[in-house]
């Protein structure tokens, strides 16, 4: 397999800094994906967060996210791609490097112009993704809050490509809990899995599932995902 970025190639300089979204690896990387990378034809692309844990696809928040993805869809039918601190990364090469080998993350970044970079850099990135992957999908969801919905939604004003961003407003705005660090609590929660369940759901013009746990699975609930 032909590396992004031969090892003789690659900066000294250190991926687990705040400096992370500037690194010249990062840039190359994601140039990369941008012009090189061919995509796959899928009914639908899921753009899901990056993770501290590393693969991603071994993370527990990727964990979650899978079992309502192919609790729906068959391997085949979608395609994952991460997007966030890594710029645009599909799962499938998430143990490239520098795509690995990042330890920031920009969640805990308080920079004003560091976070005004990463929406500016993030949404040109991903408007050139949707355009270059115009004919690859036949339908889009994102499943971000923060930052990084902040620069899908700009990316979407950029393109003239629909791409159902979840959870969905009011849900937000119903679960805001000010009083913590990050208000809108994590990706993981019920509330928030359901309006992506729904999304995915909505694509496919199937009659809608629930999120429940072991604890209230009945015999006849057949169709609840088990968090």
């Amino acid at each position: 397999m032909t590396l992004i970025i031969p090892e003789n190639e690659r900066s000294d300089e250190p991926l687990d800094t705040e400096q992370v979204i500037y690194h010249p690896d990062m840039i190359r990387a994601n140039e990369w994906v941008l012009t090189e990378y061919e995509a796959p034809v899928r009914d639908i692309c899921i753009f899901v967060p990056c993770s501290r844990r590393k693969p991603y696809h071994d993370s527990p928040s990727h964990h979650v996210f899978d079992r309502v993805i192919f609790g729906l869809l068959e391997p085949e039918d979608v395609h994952v791609v991460v997007f966030g601190t890594c710029g645009i990364t599909p799962r499938e090469i998430d143990t490239e490097y520098p795509f690995m080998d990042y330890k920031f993350m920009l969640g805990k970044c308080n920079v004003p112009k560091i976070k005004r970079d990463f929406i500016k850099m993030e949404s040109e990135r991903l408007a050139r993704y949707l355009e270059k992957t115009r004919h690859n999908y036949k339908h889009r969801i994102a499943y971000c809050i923060g930052d990084f919905r902040t620069a899908m939604e700009k990316a979407v004003e950029m393109v003239d490509i629909p791409v159902d961003i979840m959870p969905k407003e009011e849900t937000l705005q119903a679960n805001i809990k000010p009083e913590m660090r990050f208000i809108y609590g994590s990706l993981s929660s019920r509330e928030y899995l359901q309006d992506f369940s729904d999304a995915i759901t909505g694509a496919l013009s199937v009659p809608k599932r629930t999120i429940g746990t072991k604890g209230e699975l009945l015999v006849n609930d057949t169709d609840w995902y088990l968090l």
